[in-house]
C-alpha cells in the first residue's frame, strides 16, 4: 500500500462515522448512505490538492455539506421527503443521549431518546441555511468558527443563522415537544 493510500485510508476511518452521522441528520439516513460514499470519493481524489490552509476536518465537513444542500435541493430529495415525512427518526438507536453521571436507568434513557429524537425531527425540517448551521454546532458540537470555515460564511453569518436556525425551532418545539410531558 502507498503512503497516499495509508493516508486516505487513516483519514476515512477517522472521519466516515462522523461525516456519515453528519449527513444522517441533514438529510436522513437512507441518503447519508450514499452521501457519505460520495464525500470519501470527493475527498479521495482531491487529497492531493488539499493545501492545508484549513484543518482537514473542516474541509472533508465542507466537502459533505456541499454534498448535502446539493442533494437536498433536487426535486427527487423534496418530494421523498415529502413523501416520507423525513420526521422518522432514523439511526438514533446507537447515539448515546445521556449526558448525566453514572448509568442511566432505562426509564431516564428512553425519555432521553425520546427528547433527542424529537428535536431531531424538526431539525431535519428546518431549511437547509438553518439545518447544516444548526446541526453543526448542537449536534456535532462545532464552534462558530469552525462552522464559518466550513460553510465559507463569515462569523456573523453564522451567528445570525444559528439565532434564527434555534428561535424557528424552539417556537416549532413549543407546539410539539411539550417537557412537561416527561417531567
Amino acid at each position: 500500500m502507498t503512503s497516499d493510500q495509508l493516508e486516505f485510508r487513516k483519514i476515512d476511518e477517522t472521519f466516515r462515522p462522523r461525516i456519515h452521522r453528519y449527513l444522517t441528520r441533514m438529510v436522513g439516513e437512507y441518503e447519508a448512505e450514499d452521501l457519505t460514499q460520495e464525500v470519501f470519493v470527493k475527498v479521495s481524489q482531491a487529497l492531493a490538492a488539499f493545501r492545508g490552509e484549513s484543518q482537514l476536518s473542516t474541509w472533508i465537513y465542507r466537502i459533505a455539506t456541499n454534498a448535502a444542500i446539493d442533494r437536498m435541493r433536487t426535486a427527487s430529495f423534496q418530494q421523498d421527503a415529502h413523501r416520507s415525512g423525513l420526521d422518522e427518526v432514523n439511526g438514533t438507536e446507537d447515539q448515546e443521549v445521556w449526558i448525566g453521571e453514572g448509568m442511566p436507568s432505562p426509564d431516564q434513557r428512553l425519555l432521553r431518546k425520546e427528547m433527542y429524537e424529537c428535536f431531531e425531527r424538526f431539525v431535519r425540517n428546518l431549511p437547509p441555511n438553518y439545518r447544516s448551521v444548526v446541526v453543526l454546532a448542537e449536534l456535532e458540537q462545532l464552534t462558530n468558527r469552525e462552522i464559518a470555515d466550513i460553510l465559507g460564511l463569515s462569523l456573523d453569518t453564522v451567528k445570525i443563522r444559528l439565532h434564527r436556525g434555534r428561535a424557528r425551532l424552539l417556537e416549532e418545539l413549543k407546539g410539539y415537544c411539550r417537557a412537561e410531558d416527561w417531567l
